[in-house]
């Protein structure tokens, strides 16, 4: 089966409440869909959502960087030659990795076709069904407290926290009114998105181990790129630490496990550039003994289902951050995962298991 054609397409759909973290506020979730076509009538899909503040994407960037230079380059190629089409896809343009990660999705959904088999099961098939935590965004204590139980009450067993903004204290008090109010039983982790510093995160998750918050993980709670604070922090707390932004790229996977700078690594495909450089990272992790978990930006349910694919594909992979779908106003996406509270279930049909007739309606333009 050779690449007949590289479509793309923006979509946009309301957030039911706005998302907020230390990095930013979100209110729409705007992303830019890949369509690849096969020259055998197969169709593949792929999501690429614009994160400015993670990755550096934008709107205009992913569909340039699909159209004008991804496309070309891979348009002839078999879909029966993936380390031909993933090399390619990797060589053809420096960083753009959600762009990238979008192409990837839809040469995926389009080799689990080609095999007949749900994409999970060729990746490796290790679980059909995931339980995904549930965000608090960062706000006042007293509305974080009253997200999070009404989160509980609907069912989700593990909430993740944002926290990173304003004062220490503030953060401090937002898992405290969060705690009082939930019980001891459900797990919280916590992701300061870089909103930390090394002294300031060493000297807060110490008060917060003796207060006995019982946080499960902090995720990132450094700058990305201070790669000796994440280390400092890994080693003077007892609190299993997250590295996130500080890893797109298998290198940067090495580069922390050699230094041992975390205990555990999130994976997201909008950073690594998609499935196949996800498999590498996660393998990397492996090989030292550090589980990951697989995360994403604020995607639609088409994103969120081939990160779900790749996830449940791998023993390795112990914790799962899919909620953004459920974030959503509206579901635009035909097929794919199916949500039964805080539990994922695969779909059984090949590729990632879209319906194609709901998906071309996106193509011709309904949004």
């Amino acid at each position: 089966m050779l690449i007949r054609s590289i479509e793309t397409f923006q979509v946009a759909v309301p957030l039911t409440k706005p998302f907020k973290t230390a990095l930013r506020t979100v209110h729409t979730a705007y992303a830019v869909y890949v369509k690849v076509s096969g020259d055998n009538g197969y169709v593949g899909w792929g999501e690429a959502p614009p994160t400015h503040v993670i990755t550096g994407d934008s709107l205009g960037s992913i569909t340039y960087a699909i159209e004008e230079v991804i496309a070309p380059q891979l348009i002839g190629l078999d879909i029966r030659q993936p380390e031909v089409l993933f090399s390619t896809l990797k060589r053809s343009i420096v960083r753009n990795t959600s762009a990238k990660a979008a192409v990837d999705m839809a040469l995926h959904d389009l080799r689990g076709q080609l095999a007949g088999m749900p994409l999970y099961q060729l990746l490796g098939g290790y679980r059909h069904e995931l339980e995904t935590d549930f965000t608090v965004s960062v706000n006042d204590s007293a509305e974080m407290a009253d997200d999070a139980e009404r989160y509980i009450a609907n069912g989700f067993n593990v909430l993740k926290v944002k926290v990173g903004i304003g004062e220490m204290s503030e953060d401090i008090g937002r898992i405290k009114a969060i705690r009082d109010r939930i019980g001891s039983a459900p797990k919280i982790r916590l992701d300061a998105n870089q909103g930390w510093n090394a002294k300031a995160a060493v000297r807060a998750i110490g008060m917060m181990e003796d207060a006995g918050l019982d946080i499960e993980l902090i995720e990132q709670p450094v700058p990305a790129d201070d790669i000796e604070g994440l280390k400092y922090v890994t080693e003077n707390t007892l609190t299993p630490i997250m590295a996130d932004e500080s890893v797109f790229s298998p290198k940067d996977a090495l580069r922390i496990l050699q230094l041992r700078a975390a205990d555990l690594i999130n994976i997201k495909l909008m950073k690594s550039g998609g499935i196949h450089e996800a498999l590498k990272i996660n393998a990397l992790a492996e090989s030292y003994g550090v589980e990951c978990m697989v995360g994403s930006m604020i995607e639609t349910k088409l994103g969120i289902t081939a990160a779900a694919h790749f996830a449940a594909s791998q023993p390795n992979v112990t914790r799962f951050d899919f909620d953004a779908p459920l974030m959503l106003a509206e579901d635009i996406v035909g097929g794919g995962i199916e949500y039964e509270g805080r539990l994922i279930r695969l779909p059984k049909t090949p590729g990632l298991g879209l319906i194609s007739e709901q998906m071309d309606r996106i193509g011709k333009g309904v949004e």
